[in-house]
């Protein structure tokens, strides 16, 4: 059987040294400035040992033995994190020395669009069967039910203003939540037609905002199938309104798969196609905003169209706003896995924190951290799929996943780029 090639990659866990004690020993931050070629050498001779030794058993969920990320379960006991991984050097100046991930909260069915408001230094999450957003606080950890239902919404974000943004799958729109509680609709059809099922977005300085269109949404776990003779319901044998509002019900798909942009005056354009990238699900700026980035996640429900590939797509993004140059960003495979990507934010140094569903090769699911030129240099491996990522906490440090049933933390040694 042909082995998987294996990437290069340094478990932080092993590089735990002694503290210095009256001059005696290296000490760890002399030991951790000091990393390097020999930091490398040492990763890529213990993967390579092993792999000489004949196959490998395949990789544990996490770590040996099963660790319990609860708050019950026994603390972290390395200066490293076991579960954060540099697989380039670079990285070491982005992971935190000294900062155990952290479940803080279990029990959602499908977890999405995590979102920092920092002035009320809380973060809201959609689960998206059950219908509702959820919070976070951080002065004690607890978390509510923050609004229900939510119209099966999935990515979140908040604007310039510190208003909240919210993509809803049932009613085919996106919304934003005004400082004095009421609600307006920021986009709800191109051309007279309805959208699909908005999936993630973000906003710009200029106040206009992007986001993506896949057809997601047009399913009973996650939304409400077509009316019948919808690509999701051609038959007309899915009761599409049951268990729905009077108002839900009577749509069908009836646009491709866009991203779009929304001015502020509420003029509304496609700024990427179907064509160029199909089934688009995350999106983000770089931190100059001169870059755009769109994830194509797979074929969605009743697509017919050409359904992504699970990688992504950059585009330069010129003064006026057209977009130009598409290259292909990565096809996100790790050692022969695909680590499928959902949703990603940007630090201010540019490098990219992508949520990775490895699906069942346990042990890749999680983030993955990619720097500007499409380098993976470092993940993080959680014991379930990470659906999307944000930088939160009041100093914008502490990375915020969304598992799929689960919501994780972990402090990093960056920022940020972007609100919410």
């Amino acid at each position: 059987m042909e082995r998987m090639q294996q990437h290069e990659q340094i478990d932080l866990a092993d590089l735990e040294v002694p503290e210095e004690r009256g001059g005696a020993g290296i000490g760890r931050r002399r030991f951790l400035t000091g990393l390097g070629a020999g930091a490398v050498a040492l990763g890529a001779r213990v993967a390579l040992g092993a792999d000489a030794m004949g196959p490998v058993a395949p990789p544990s969920t996490v770590s040996a033995p099963p660790r319990d990320f609860g708050p019950h379960g026994a603390p972290n006991v390395y200066f490293w994190d076991a579960d954060v991984i540099a697989v380039d050097p670079s990285f070491y100046g982005l992971a935190q020395p000294n900062a155990p991930i952290q479940r803080l909260w279990t029990g959602t069915l499908w977890s999405e669009g995590p979102a920092w408001n920092a002035q009320g230094r809380y973060l809201v999450w959609s689960d998206i069967p059950n219908n509702r957003q959820l919070r976070w606080l951080e002065d004690n950890g607890r978390v509510s039910v923050f609004r229900m239902p939510s119209n099966n919404s999935n990515g979140n974000t908040f604007d310039f203003q510190g208003r909240q943004l919210s993509c809803e799958h049932l009613t085919r729109r996106v919304v934003r939540y005004e400082l004095d509680g009421s609600v307006t609709v920021i986009a709800d059809s191109y051309n007279g037609k309805h959208l699909n099922s908005p999936n993630d977005i973000v906003p710009h300085p200029d106040g206009s905002y992007w986001f993506t269109d896949p057809p997601y949404g047009g399913q009973l776990y996650e939304g409400a199938p077509d009316a019948p003779g919808g690509p999701t319901n051609a038959h007309g044998k899915l009761k599409q309104r049951l268990g729905q509002a009077a108002e839900v019900g009577s749509l069908k798909r009836e646009l491709p798969t866009n991203c779009y942009r929304v001015d502020p005056s509420g003029k509304i354009d496609i700024v990427v196609t179907e064509d160029q990238v199909p089934d688009p699900n995350g999106i983000l700026f770089s931190p100059d905003y001169k870059k755009l980035y769109v994830i194509s996640t797979g074929k969605g429900p009743g697509d017919t169209g050409p359904g992504g590939k699970g990688n992504m797509f950059v585009f330069d993004v010129g003064s006026d706003n057209k977009l130009s140059n598409q290259k292909l960003f990565s096809d996100f495979m790790v050692d022969g896995v695909k680590c499928g990507p959902d949703g990603a934010r940007c630090d201010v140094e540019g490098n990219l924190w992508c949520s990775s569903n490895a699906g069942r090769s346990v042990g890749y699911s999680g983030v993955t951290v990619w720097n500007p030129a499409g380098k993976l240099i470092g993940r993080i491996r959680l014991p379930e799929v990470c659906g999307n990522v944000c930088f939160g906490g009041p100093k914008r440090n502490r990375l915020f996943m969304a598992g799929s049933q689960s919501l994780y933390a972990v402090y990093v040694a960056t920022q940020g780029a972007t609100p919410g």
